[in-house]
């Protein structure tokens, strides 16, 4: 007797095909690696091949992330610190680093230019520093500034922070003024020390400034360091570390 068909099992055979059970996706994982590290192959040929301002544009953001923004404004450009980018690739940094490299560059012609300054050219120091452009009068043994001892500025001295202010008394920039003494002890029965010496110097220079054009709002602030920033630390009794400094600050965007 023959059996019902219905009573026949049906057999379901399923095949595997392909092969991503035996490679599976590390091929991917390597891949992913090998674009990442071409990527950053080619961020460091671009910047080797930068001008040396855009190179210690990139260091300032690893140095001081916080500094640049990730904020767009209106126009497209990420605004915010003074390292905003702009769209072009070039930042707002670097174009004012440049400026104020040049600004510093036109002072010292200017000095050269004085036969009565001329010889103090080499006293005069110019450096991008992170706030801005800072211009330093340093003393030598046989070249002072200022009276020993003392906030009463010399006429060489104020002829050259006459012609600072004629090149930056029509910037927007801010003014820091800056004075800065050596270790050697300056201290009286009234508690007088160098941090009333180099405040009072940098205070000295704010006023032969305004009386050369800068408006008192340009300046920002008046510090006395006395030897808390020496220039030579090997030395804190050297007489270059006795100096006042004129810091033109990077311009906030907006």
């Amino acid at each position: 007797m023959e059996a019902d068909s219905e009573d026949v099992p049906i057999r379901i055979v399923k095949k595997k095909s392909g092969h991503a059970g035996h490679h599976g996706g590390a091929w991917k994982v390597a891949y992913a690696d090998f674009v990442t590290a071409m990527m950053a192959l080619f961020i460091v040929l671009w910047i080797v091949g930068q001008s040396k301002a855009v190179k210690e544009s990139v260091a300032g953001y690893f140095k001081d992330p916080g500094a640049f923004t990730s904020s767009r404004g209106s126009s497209g450009a990420l605004d915010g610190g003074t390292g905003a980018m702009e769209e072009g690739g070039m930042t707002d940094l670097v174009k004012q680093q440049e400026k104020l490299k040049h600004l510093g560059e036109e002072i010292l012609k200017e000095i050269e230019r004085t036969p009565a300054l001329k010889a103090l050219a080499s006293q005069v120091r110019f450096d991008i520093v992170d706030e801005g452009l800072r211009i330093e009068m340093i003393e030598e043994s046989n070249s002072y500034f200022f009276d020993v001892g003392t906030s009463s500025i010399k006429p060489e001295a104020a002829e050259v922070l006459g012609i600072i202010a004629a090149q930056v008394d029509s910037l927007p920039n801010k003014l820091v003024v800056e004075g800065h003494t050596d270790s050697r002890p300056y201290a009286r029965a009234d508690g007088y020390s160098n941090f009333e010496l180099s405040a009072e110097r940098a205070n000295s220079a704010r006023r032969v400034l305004v009386k050369n054009g800068v408006t008192p709002s340009q300046v920002d602030e008046v510090r006395g360091y006395a030897d808390t920033r020496l220039r030579n630390t090997k030395d804190p009794f050297d007489v270059t570390n006795r100096r006042i400094s004129v810091l033109v600050k990077f311009r906030s965007p907006g």
